[in-house]
């Protein structure tokens, strides 16, 4: 074995204890809060007997999310895939088109692609915000594109490139209205990817509310968690009305008939988990500041650990920072893997960023532009426990 990298793991373990303290039983990734009015919700849920898709926790939920994002709609859905799924089908996108997403994203941006009979086609990301890169990105549509009759073409495979997803990495927001400045000089739809990004802002304003519609997701692991559960966001009356309709097995609105006249999906998040989800949006400020707080303890410690960059919020952004990051300067896979290796066997969960989705074997053959950020990235990210309450060890 390479012993080189063995000094790095050392001083990153000691960076994690001088923040964290020495863990008994160690410490989590990212783990759920549940000390607000969570109980009281659901057993209210279980004591009216309303737990299904219909409930009065839906419809506040699904308002206090759109009050929150300043989004005028949000239709809430069982989990983020759900979410873009959904959102996919409603800018158009189908079989055999082409949709460009980043490589470095979690797997389920590029199976919501897949669901809708799509595939995914993988562009670089940027250091700066860990998202697409707007520059590559132009880059690319300009060498491989042209205009045609039915939209723009991939002139290697003669398919239809329907649309972009960008993803907010770890919080993160990217580079978002340069990526809509592209997207528009192109004529493709946005759909922002914003599953891990509710608390996030770019300049001023919430991911998910730039494109034509954005995603949110509430898995046990995000900033806020109904269990599992996702919500579309979008600023389009008519997209919203056609989402829920989606979402609910396109089923026409009458006292006792069941007639539905289109094929569609029974999505419609549980009144049970959105009575979950309300509970956790009544602190969600606090659990974002206590994660900043978080934050700063480990922005000031990591100033002093060569070798190791501690990643922060992009220009002009302001990050939830549902996952707090390290980057190694020089990238190195091997030397990666011994410092996670040696994190976790101290105690501290962390994880890589996700493989390269191009690299997964189902999507090891679609199309995609040179990809070398991506790659160093990959090699270099390491997430670390980031759950708000080690706040309060890290004072």
């Amino acid at each position: 074995m390479d012993n080189t990298p063995l000094p790095l793991a050392s001083t990153f373990v000691s960076v994690l204890q001088q923040v964290l303290g020495a863990p008994e039983k160690g410490f989590s990734l990212h783990e759920p809060e549940f000390a607000g009015n969570e109980w009281k919700y659901v057993k209210e849920c279980i004591d009216t007997g309303w737990v299904s898709s219909i409930g009065k926790y839906v419809d506040e939920f699904e308002r206090c999310l759109a009050t929150y994002t300043e989004a005028k709609h949000a239709v809430a859905v069982v989990n983020g895939t759900a979410a873009q799924h959904i959102a996919l089908l409603l800018m158009g996108i189908g079989p055999g088109d082409e949709v460009i997403i980043p490589s470095l994203s979690f797997v389920a941006t590029a199976n919501a692609v897949a669901h809708c009979g799509a595939i995914p086609h993988f562009v670089d990301s940027t250091e700066r915000t860990l998202g697409l890169d707007p520059e590559a990105l132009e880059k690319h549509l300009k060498q491989t594109t042209e205009r045609a009759a039915g939209g723009l073409r991939n002139t290697l495979t003669g398919r239809r490139i329907a649309g972009i997803v960008p993803m907010h990495t770890f919080g993160h927001p990217v580079e978002i209205t340069e990526l809509l400045e592209v997207a528009g000089r192109f004529g493709l739809p946005v759909i922002e990817d914003a599953a891990e990004s509710l608390g996030s802002y770019y300049q001023g304003r919430h991911t998910g509310t730039f494109g034509h519609l954005g995603i949110l997701s509430f898995n046990g692991n995000k900033v806020i968690t109904t269990g599992g559960g996702g919500a579309i966001l979008t600023n389009d009356s008519e997209l919203a009305r056609k989402a829920k309709y989606l979402t609910t097995t396109a089923k026409r609105p009458h006292r006792w008939e069941f007639f539905h006249d289109e094929i569609a999906y029974n999505y419609r998040l549980p009144n049970l988990n959105a009575a979950l989800g309300c509970a956790q949006l009544e602190r969600l400020e606090d659990t974002l500041a206590r994660k900043r707080q978080l934050t700063e303890r480990y922005r000031e410690v990591f100033q002093s650990a060569h070798g190791l960059h501690f990643v922060e919020e992009p220009k002009d952004c302001h990050s939830n920072y549902w996952l707090n990051a390290v980057r190694l300067i020089d990238p190195s896979m091997s030397a990666r893997d011994i410092l996670l290796s040696t994190a976790n066997d101290a105690g501290f969960q962390c994880r890589p960023a996700w493989t390269l989705l191009h690299k997964l074997p189902m999507y090891a053959s679609c199309p995609r532009a040179e990809l070398p950020t991506a790659e160093k990235l990959e090699a270099s990210l390491i997430n670390i426990p980031s759950s708000a309450y080690l706040a309060e060890l890290s004072r």
